[in-house]
Formats: C-alpha cells, structure tokens, sequence
C-alpha cells in the first residue's frame, strides 16, 4: 500500500470538504438544486472513497456496517416524525404548523428541514450499506483465472 502515497494523501485532503460539501446542498436543498438525497449520496461518496483507497476494515472502523444499517432506519423515522407528530396533534398529515403556528411559513420551512435531514440519514445509510455489500464479497474467480 505504500506506493499508493498520493492517493492516499489526497484523499485524506478531500474526504472533509465531500463531507462538507454534503452538508451544503443539505442546508441549501431549498434554495436551490440539492437537498437530502443528493446530500446522502454526496455524504457517502467521502466514506465511500476512503474505503477504497485505505480499505474495508478502516473505513468500517469508521462507519461500521451495523451504524449504516440504524442509519438506514433512523433516518426514516426522522422522515416520518413530522407527519406522525401533526397527526397525534390534529393536524393534517405533513401539515406542519403545529411547530410554529404563529407563523405557519416558519413551521413549513423547519418541517420541509427535517424530512429532508431524514433523507439524508437514510440514503447515507443505504449508500454505504450497498458499497460495504460488495465490496465484502469474495470474487469466485481468482485473479489469476483472468
């Protein structure tokens, strides 16, 4: 693995700003192009890339397989709390001025925030949950075969 030294100084250098990136388009998704589901899948692509040039066990040392998978459910759950919760409150599904029903604008805007942060979570989970899938999975031809 040592003669693969740049790629592994440059991706130290670039798994931070892909995090942040990610964290951009979330923050931004309704302002404009971008929200949870590209954020996940940007959010994934950092560890994603570490996992491929450092390997499996230090990117699982990281993110282990069993978060991605609470990731996956977690983030559902924060996807569906704001429909549930104006439910149970009397408001219709997705109505989200029970969070500020002085200013309904103020609600809508915190509401469309945390669907999307459990879109987020969920495709972060699933992105990953996928590459750990096959990148664990022994090949039946060896190398050699080829």
């Amino acid at each position: 693995m040592h003669h693969h030294l740049i790629l592994r100084v440059v991706t130290k250098m670039l798994v931070a700003p892909i995090i942040l990136f990610a964290l951009y388009v979330q923050f931004h998704g309704d302002f404009s192009p971008g929200g949870g589901f590209q954020a996940g899948v940007i959010m994934a692509v950092g560890f994603i890339l570490y996992g491929i040039v450092y390997s499996m066990e230090k990117v699982q040392a990281v993110l282990p397989a069993w978060l991605a998978h609470k990731m996956m459910a977690l983030g559902v759950m924060i996807y569906a709390s704001p429909g549930v919760i104006s439910l149970l409150l009397g408001y219709n599904f997705l109505d989200y001025r029970f969070i500020s029903p002085h200013h309904p604008s103020h609600g809508q805007h915190w509401g469309v925030f945390v669907v999307e942060l459990g879109v987020l979570v969920t495709v972060t989970g699933v992105m990953i949950s996928i590459y750990y899938a096959f990148a664990s999975r022994r090949p039946a031809i060896s190398d050699e075969e080829w």
